[in-house]
């Protein structure tokens, strides 16, 4: 007969969570402070809820280049997809009056249609010389808006109309609230299922994952794929909120800022993007009334938590026992 164990060391141990119950321990949380808390702290503070907003929507994109990581290809041309998706948005409700709720999934499939054709070849190259062609992608797809003839002044597209049914700045902050919330559950539930442990092997060795029957190429673009289309919502709704999109509306150093969040946050939890994005864009706005020394403060702290903590700021919840989020 099977013996149970009954010494204290195994009745003190906590079972194991189901993957369902460690998603709901760190989405109730996650839910509760940006539809409940934020909305009751920054009510009254229109400047800080913008930035809150924006910062969900930098986000959303974040969580996109992470799925990238989990490929084991360091992306850093999220910029490019996300003025793909602004200037799509800004063109088909001005151009076309089509309204921003058909514009802004048309925006995201547009943008992974451009990224599945430029990513199935552009995946075959690894490590530096990947992240090397698509941080010259942002570069290309902003020179490309600018020399448009017949765009706006200095290739703009203005006066995006804001979507119907959000009147006010906390409208737009909910919806991107959920936004951010729909992209965390997505990722975490990808991640969770058998495509997401094809990414994880395939990240730890291509070879070995395609010697077992793994089309290496179709996942490689499918991870790529969904992160230009997170990319194309991002930006199309950035465009929206700001009512105007410019080719300098994302750069070249916003690209690399999509990386750097995943970076800060850490690279093994889903929720290292979101994490990163929020700590760094708060932190840059509360350095800007030292204009002058903002950025090398910035530098200067970024360096910091690169030294101390090189597995992001959620690396700090193992030395309490948390779990992976």
């Amino acid at each position: 007969m099977a013996q149970i164990d009954t010494s204290p060391t195994a009745a003190a141990q906590p079972p194991a969570r189901s993957g369902a119950g460690r998603f709901l321990l760190v989405f109730a949380p996650l839910a509760a402070l940006l539809l409940i808390g934020v909305p009751l702290l920054l009510g009254g503070m229109p400047y800080w809820l913008n930035v809150v907003t924006n910062a969900c929507l930098l986000s959303f994109g974040s969580l996109g280049v992470w799925l990238t990581f989990s490929i084991g290809r360091v992306n850093i041309a999220q910029g490019a997809f996300a003025l793909i998706g602004g200037y799509t948005v800004g063109l088909l409700t001005t151009a076309l009056g089509l309204s921003f709720w058909v514009a802004l999934p048309l925006a995201g499939l547009f943008a992974a249609v451009i990224g599945f054709v430029i990513g199935w070849p552009l995946l075959r190259l690894r490590g530096i010389y990947f992240a090397m062609v698509t941080l010259s992608l942002t570069e290309a797809v902003r020179l490309v808006f600018l020399n448009i003839g017949n765009l706006g002044g200095a290739g703009s597209v203005t006066n995006i109309p804001t979507p119907p049914g959000i009147d006010s700045p906390m409208d737009f902050y909910l919806f991107a609230a959920v936004l951010l919330l729909v992209g965390y559950a997505g990722i975490w539930r990808l991640q969770e299922s058998r495509i997401g442990g094809v990414f994880r092997s395939m990240r730890q060795n291509e070879e070995l994952a395609s010697s077992i029957g793994i089309d290496v190429a179709l996942y490689r673009a499918m991870a790529f794929t969904i992160c230009c289309f997170m990319g194309g919502i991002a930006g199309g709704a950035f465009a929206s909120l700001q009512q105007n999109v410019y080719p300098q509306t994302y750069t070249v150093s916003d690209s690399i800022n999509f990386m750097l969040y995943c970076f800060l946050g850490g690279l093994e939890f889903v929720l290292g993007p979101i994490v990163g994005t929020f700590a760094l864009v708060i932190a840059f706005e509360l350095l800007r009334a030292i204009q002058e020394y903002q950025a090398l403060l910035y530098g200067i702290l970024m360096i910091v938590v690169m030294l101390f903590l090189p597995n992001g700021l959620l690396s700090l919840r193992r030395l309490f026992g948390g779990r992976d989020a």
